[in-house]
């Protein structure tokens, strides 16, 4: 074979393999050779992005990571971001809020020091129209009761921070029922939102200590109108359970390696209470005939038919989640537009005062040229995808490196590498260069973490980047 032959057939294979690359995935026998076209397609008008919410506080935007569908049976990824509006000239609201505090022995010393630090410094960004208690757990429960943040009571706010002691156990559920009712008892004073921050450093063990039933603790709450978040500290404290509180209370999760970054977290919760736009937040699809879910990555889903429900966080101004699904479709017939899923959004506006229903549906065209499909992929939801897809590695990650298997967490991560090779391949690598960085950094880490406590920072770590990967950005601090 000469030089030239050898080239060609080179050639040949490279855009054979970056054409199937590009491809969603089937569940039929992969194109024949002969249906490759090597003259690229005209230039086309961008991938379709569907909006809506232009009348109501939060902005919907969805997109296919492939517009154009191969026929026969395929999957494509669905990507939603929803943005809680700016909203010229709103004031900012007044909060009902409740800190919940650990104060069990194993906060003693430089803990406790750095969360009563934070708690002080909240007491002085509050404003006359906003409320505060102040709840302290370990055996037992101390509280101040809510108080309007009048210059007086903002002097008797500190002076009971400055009161704490640790001492106790860790009876989570009684700090999350005490901080409840000193909640429940200031609603109807003003403020439409009433939020509790729970810190903790360790594992519940006293009171309600199994994992179902303090998330039924945290359900009760929500159910009451009230938005918990949590904020783990250390690397003791069991992250699932402060994750699943977060998740359940409609809230925002946190974790601090470090107390004193404490301060910083208490003030940005602060800042999502006081500019919440919406709550009782939630995303519906509706699957045609043709559609069937895959799965939906990172959320919790309820599916009852052909409806998928996805429970999302309330929202604050400007704040940006992403839900990313997988969906089946099955296209019939070449040139003939297909519905891929109805989309629909419901929330209570807390800025215009009611309820809102946003409705949009997804299409997608099919064809039988197979470059089409490739070179009209959507680059953004083609990245986000990857992202999600990588962020439930991450989470297999750290369960195994939890579990003390380096090796198994390693390779997870390299299949992560992999993904990012293939989105980038289609929207460029600059697109997925911060992606590969962060990868880079969970390997390290990973290598690098040669004790107990160490490995429990990685997994916390990690397990952080996989909730902000499948879109939780705005509810991960």
């Amino acid at each position: 074979m000469n030089r030239t032959v050898l080239f060609l057939a080179l050639a040949g294979g490279l855009a054979l393999t970056a054409l199937v690359l590009g491809l969603p995935r089937g569940e039929g026998t992969p194109p024949t050779p002969h249906v490759v076209v090597t003259t690229p397609l005209p230039p086309t008008t961008p991938p379709p992005v569907f909006q809506t919410g232009a009348t109501g506080s939060i902005l919907v935007k969805s997109r296919l990571s492939h517009p154009y569908l191969p026929v026969g049976a395929s999957e494509t990824y669905v990507t939603v971001d929803l943005t809680g509006m700016e909203v010229a000239g709103a004031k900012r609201s007044p909060v009902n809020l409740a800190v919940v505090i650990d104060r069990s022995g194993s906060m003693s010393g430089y803990k406790l020091q750095q969360a009563k630090q934070a708690a002080r410094h909240l007491v002085t960004l509050l404003r006359e129209e906003d409320r505060l208690a102040i709840v302290h757990y370990g055996s037992d429960v101390k509280s101040l009761p809510s108080l309007p943040a009048t210059p007086s009571n903002r002097e008797r706010m500190a002076q009971f921070i400055d009161g704490i002691w640790d001492d106790g156990g860790t009876n989570i559920s009684a700090g999350l029922s005490v901080g409840r009712t000193q909640l429940a008892s200031a609603m109807g004073g003003g403020a439409s939102v009433h939020r509790l921050i729970l810190m903790s450093d360790g594992q519940p063990t006293e009171g309600v200590s199994d994992e179902e039933g303090l998330k039924n603790v945290v359900r009760e709450i929500r159910a009451a109108g009230i938005t918990v978040s949590s904020i783990g500290v250390g690397t003791d404290f069991n992250e699932d359970l402060m994750q699943a509180f977060a998740e359940y209370g409609a809230g925002a999760y946190g974790f601090l390696e470090d107390a004193s970054q404490l301060s910083n977290l208490f003030q940005r919760d602060l800042q999502q209470a006081t500019t919440a736009v919406a709550r009782n937040v939630e995303l519906s699809f509706e699957l045609p005939p043709g559609t069937t879910l895959g799965e939906v990555l990172g959320y919790r889903a309820h599916q009852a038919g052909n409806t998928v429900r996805v429970a999302m966080p309330d929202f604050s101004a400007g704040q940006v989640e992403r839900v990313v699904v997988r969906l089946n479709v099955t296209a019939p017939t070449a040139g003939q537009s297909v519905q891929v899923a109805g989309l629909k959004l419901t929330y209570t506006d807390l800025i215009a005062r009611h309820n809102v229903e946003d409705q949009s549906r997804l299409t997608a065209m099919a064809t039988n040229v197979q470059e089409e499909v490739v070179q009209r992929q959507d680059k953004e939801a083609t990245v986000y995808a990857a992202r999600a897809r990588g962020a439930q590695n991450l989470q297999k990650a750290a369960e195994a490196m939890s579990q003390g298997k380096k090796d198994e967490a390693r390779s997870y991560l390299k299949m992560n590498q992999s993904l990012l090779w293939e989105a980038g391949n289609v929207a460029g690598a600059a697109a997925v260069a911060e992606d590969q960085a962060e990868q880079a950094a969970s390997m390290k880490a990973y290598d690098d973490a040669d004790s107990e406590e160490s490995q429990r920072a990685a997994v916390k770590s990690s397990k952080v980047k996989a909730l902000k990967g499948f879109g939780r950005m705005g509810s991960t601090y």
